[in-house]
């Protein structure tokens, strides 16, 4: 009772503190957003991409039969073969008139291709390349591979076929028409089930949608810095001359902490909403009610452990300059975990691996979900649990400078 009654004193005391500085109020508030805003214009100008040429492949027949007519018509039209590659039919004068400039590669099917494909003699495919593309010729080449896989699978299978077919009464007509159609069906049965090109997408949003990414990236940004500042604000070095007499009085550090930590915790969330509702209308981003309640969830989460992370360092350190130093760095490394300075893409494997055990990485990476990637559920078992983590440290901590400073 007395402990609610106290939090409530010193909380009102904080707001009361607050409204005395109302001159400075609003150069507290609007620093952060200018300097972030700046931020994120140069940010954005930098990181956004250029247009994505797409790689230019030819396909020459020298064989002329009517399977690799076949082949080239189903690859010329395929759409498996990925949104950056695309390929079409040419003659060989075409493709060497245009190796030098237009095309990245050329594939050749040789003279002969078919007659060795029904023989069982080794068949290969050619490709020319060009030499001022070395990075798209080396792609076109596993392009090559993955196809000759499939011609060699299917080689197998119409060697096979045709081994008995020889042993039984088929005139040759008969058997090329049924070898022909058995090609055919295992080349329908190949380019329908899988892909040619297996393609795994790895969305950045620092790229796909830098403005985006970045006006998210500011906004928990600015957040964060009113966290610091707001939190600073309320911590006074009078508090610490009266501390013994306060004591007299039942009134514990831990009490005031809680009470700092209630006061940014309201006027944050509160400038957090308001700034959250003209972002998404500068960024034309549509978002519901349950978007909102979820986006409340993840910020407020994220608040009460990052002000547990700074209460923590207030308590550990008693020194004023020191402290401030301290809580400054716990603030830049919270924002460079999360991936508002660089994107966690970039970080190494064995980083990215410890990210969901940070609260500020699961913080801004469910944000993300929610706000750019439109996601209509969150995951807030990881982040409650890393904020009750931190609640606990810190009581722990209180309890035991209280013990050892009576």
């Amino acid at each position: 009772m007395y402990f609610i009654k106290h939090l409530f004193l010193f909380t009102n005391y904080n707001i009361k503190q607050l409204q005395r500085k109302w001159l400075t109020l609003p150069l507290l508030l609007l620093f952060p957003i200018i300097l972030v805003s700046l931020i994120a214009v140069i940010a954005v100008s930098i990181v956004t991409p250029e247009e994505q040429k797409p790689i230019n492949v030819g396909l020459v027949d020298l064989d002329k039969s009517e399977e690799t007519e076949m082949v080239l018509d189903m690859i010329d039209e395929s759409s498996q073969l990925g949104s950056y590659i695309q390929i079409k039919k040419m003659t060989k004068k075409q493709a060497t008139d245009q190796i030098e400039n237009h095309l990245s590669a050329y594939v050749t099917f040789p003279e002969g291709f078919t007659e060795s494909l029904y023989n069982g003699n080794q068949v290969s495919l050619n490709i020319t390349g060009n030499p001022n593309k070395r990075t798209e010729s080396y792609v076109v080449k596993e392009l090559l591979d993955s196809i000759a896989r499939h011609i060699r699978a299917s080689q197998a299978n119409i060697l096979t076929i045709n081994y008995y077919a020889k042993q039984l009464s088929i005139d040759d007509e008969t058997r090329q028409d049924m070898l022909f159609n058995q090609f055919t069906n295992f080349l329908v049965y190949t380019v329908g089930k899988d892909k040619i090109i297996d393609e795994e997408k790895i969305t950045n949003n620092a790229t796909n949608s830098p403005v985006h990414y970045y006006g998210l990236a500011g906004w928990f940004t600015i957040i964060t810095i009113w966290l610091l500042a707001f939190y600073s604000f309320f911590t006074k070095d009078e508090e610490y001359r009266i501390m013994d007499r306060m004591r007299l009085y039942g009134v514990t550090q831990i009490r005031q902490v809680f009470a700092k930590i209630l006061s940014t915790f309201i006027v944050t969330f509160i400038c957090a909403g308001i700034t959250l509702f003209i972002l998404t209308n500068l960024m034309e981003i549509t978002l519901f009610g349950e978007d909102y309640l979820r986006i409340s969830i993840i910020i407020s989460l994220y608040n009460i452990a990052f002000l547990f992370g700074l209460a923590i360092l207030e308590t550990v350190i008693s020194g004023q300059k020191v402290r401030l130093l301290t809580q400054s760095l716990f603030s830049f490394l919270s924002l460079l975990v999360s991936g508002a300075i660089i994107p966690t893409l970039y970080f190494p494997l064995y980083v990215q691996a410890l990210l969901p055990y940070s609260f500020s990485g699961e913080s801004f990476h469910w944000l993300q979900e929610v706000i750019i990637n439109g996601r209509s559920y969150a995951d807030y078992v990881p982040l409650t649990l890393l904020t009750a983590a931190s609640a606990l440290l810190m009581l722990g901590i209180s309890m035991w400078k209280e013990r050892v400073n009576p």
